[in-house]
C-alpha cells in the first residue's frame, strides 16, 4: 500500500496512539494499512506496547496479521502476547498457516500450544498434523465453502454470508452430495449469474480437478499452474471433500522446492523450511549440511589424482601437457553443469514433448558443436605457445571429446537418477563436475599417449 502521507510520520502517530491506549485513533489509522504494513508496525513496537494490542484489536483482527507474519515474527509474537489472547487468535488463524507455525516450533512447545486450544480447533489441527510431510494433506486448509447439490443459488449466497469470513477462499464454492463426496465446483461468477430457482447441480461444473490427501505437493503445484486455478480441492480415499490447497500455499511450495533443488545442485545437504531458508543456521549446522558432499568428492578427486599418476611417464616426457589440464577440467565441469541445469529443470516441471533419445541426440549435437569450436580455439593457442602441430591436435581432440561427453553426462545422469526414484537434483553440480574431470583427464592422457612419439619429436 502506498501511503499518500509521510509513511514514518503516519507510523509515529500509530505508535503514539498505542502508547496512550487511544483505541479509536489507533484503529482509524492502523486498520487502513495493508496487511504487510500492519506486520511492520506491530513488529517495530516495543514488547510492552505489543501486549497493548490485546486492548486495541480483536483476536479475529489480529489473526489476519499473524497469518502474514514470517515464522520468526510469529514465534516472537507468541512469547510476548498473553496466552488467553493467543488462544483466541489461533481459533481464527488459517489452518494451514497454523500448522506450518506449529511444525516449525520445537515439539514440546508445539504440544503445549495445541493443549491450550479449544477442543474443536485442537481436533482439526491434530488431524492435519498427521498427514505425511510435503503432501496435499500437510499444506491444505479445512476452511472452505461447501454446499449441497440440492441448494438453490439464494441459499448458497446465504451460506456464504454465514461462513464466508471463516473461509480462506470464497471464489470457489464446492458442491458435495449427501455423503460429503465432491460432486462439482461453482465459481462466484456462476453463482451470481445463476437463475434464482435452479438447483446448484444444474449449474455447477462436474469436471472438477482435485487431489487426494497423499498427493505430492509438487504435483499439486503443477495442477494449479496447468489449470490456472486459485485453489484445488483435496479429497480422501472415498472422494469426501476434506480441504483445499490455495495458490499462495503453492507459491510457498514452489519457492521451497526450488531452494531445495538449488542447495542439492550445490552439493549442500539438509532441509529447507517453509520460508524457503535452510533450517540449519548455526556454524556447526551449516558445516554439517555441506561436509558430506565435500568428503565424497574428496575421495572421487583421488581417482583423478591417480589418473594423472598413471600417466606420469607421458607427462614426464611432454611436460607441456600439464599446461592444459586446468583448461580441460574446468571446461568439462562448466559444460556438464549447464547440461545438468537443463535436465533437472525438464524433469522437475515434468515437461512433456520430445522423448529421451530425441533430446539425447540434441544435447550430443550441441556438445559436439561447442566442442568443435572450443577445440579449434585451444588448438590454435597451443600451436602459438609451443609451435607443435601434434600437441595442438592432442589438446584439440581431447577438448572436442571432453565437451561432447560432458554434455551427455550432465544430461543423462539426472535422468538415470529419476528412473530409480532418486531426486534428480542430487546429481549436483560438484558431482557431475568431478565425473567430467575424470573423463577429461582420461581422454586427454589416452590420446597423448597414443601420439606420444610424434608429440615428443615435434616439440
Amino acid at each position: 500500500m502506498e501511503l499518500k502521507v509521510d509513511k514514518q510520520a503516519y507510523y509515529e502517530d500509530i505508535y503514539k496512539a498505542v502508547k496512550r491506549k487511544d483505541r479509536e485513533l489507533f484503529r482509524s489509522l492502523f486498520l487502513k494499512l495493508h496487511g504487510n504494513d500492519q506486520v511492520e508496525v506491530f513488529y517495530e513496537l516495543y514488547p510492552e506496547n505489543k501486549a497493548k494490542i490485546t486492548e486495541l484489536l480483536s483476536p479475529e483482527e489480529f489473526a489476519e496479521i499473524f497469518d502474514v507474519m514470517e515464522f520468526s515474527q510469529q514465534e516472537e509474537t507468541y512469547t510476548v502476547m498473553p496466552d488467553s489472547y493467543m488462544k483466541e487468535v489461533f481459533s481464527y488463524v488459517s489452518d494451514d498457516n497454523l500448522v506450518n507455525f506449529l511444525k516449525s516450533l520445537e515439539e514440546d512447545k508445539a504440544k503445549e500450544i495445541i493443549s491450550k486450544m479449544n477442543l474443536e480447533d485442537r481436533t482439526i489441527i491434530e488431524s492435519l498434523l498427521k498427514h505425511t510431510e510435503e503432501t496435499a494433506g500437510s499444506i491444505m486448509t479445512t476452511e472452505l465453502v461447501k454446499v449441497s447439490i440440492h441448494d438453490k443459488p439464494n441459499e448458497v449466497i446465504e451460506t456464504m454470508r454465514r461462513v464466508g469470513r471463516q473461509a480462506e477462499l470464497i471464489y470457489y464454492i464446492y458442491v458435495v452430495d449427501d455423503n460429503g463426496r465432491l460432486d462439482g465446483v461453482l465459481s462466484l461468477r456462476d453463482l451470481i449469474l445463476a437463475p434464482p430457482g435452479e438447483e446448484i447441480q444444474a449449474i455447477m461444473n462436474s469436471q472438477t480437478v482435485s487431489v487426494t490427501t497423499d498427493t505430492d505437493q509438487e504435483e499439486v503445484a503443477g495442477l494449479i499452474q496447468e489449470y490456472d486455478l486459485l485453489a484445488v480441492p483435496v479429497v480422501d480415499a472415498n472422494n469426501v471433500l476434506v480441504g483445499l490447497v490455495t495458490v499462495d500455499d503453492v507459491m510457498d511450495v514452489i519457492e521451497q522446492e526450488a531452494t531445495e533443488d538449488f542447495y542439492k545442485m550445490g552439493g549442500i545437504a539438509g532441509e529447507v523450511d517453509d520460508s524457503g531458508e535452510g533450517t540449519e543456521t548455526t556454524v556447526l549446522g551449516m558445516t554439517k549440511a555441506r561436509l558430506p558432499w565435500i568428503v565424497i568428492l574428496l575421495f572421487m578427486g583421488l581417482i583423478s589424482a591417480n589418473l594423472i599418476n598413471a600417466f606420469e611417464e607421458t607427462l614426464a616426457k611432454v611436460v607441456q601437457l600439464a599446461v592444459f589440464i586446468p583448461i580441460l577440467t574446468d571446461t568439462a565441469g562448466n559444460v556438464g553443469t549447464q547440461a545438468l541445469a537443463v535436465s533437472v529443470r525438464r524433469l522437475t516441471i515434468d515437461e512433456e514433448g520430445e522423448g529421451f533419445w530425441s533430446l539425447f541426440f540434441k544435447e550430443l549435437g550441441v556438445g559436439m558443436i561447442m566442442g568443435l569450436v572450443s577445440s579449434l580455439v585451444i588448438a590454435s593457442i597451443a600451436f602459438v605457445l609451443f609451435r607443435s602441430t601434434h600437441l595442438s591436435i592432442v589438446v584439440g581432440a581431447a577438448l572436442l571429446f571432453t565437451v561432447s561427453l560432458s554434455t551427455i553426462v550432465g544430461y543423462t545422469v539426472p535422468v538415470i537418477f529419476n528412473k530409480f526414484n532418486i531426486d534428480p537434483a542430487v546429481a549436483s553440480g560438484p558431482f557431475i563436475t568431478t565425473i567430467n574431470d575424470m573423463l577429461a583427464l582420461f581422454s586427454y592422457f589416452s590420446i597423448a599417449t597414443l601420439l606420444l612419439e610424434k608429440i615428443f619429436a615435434g616439440i
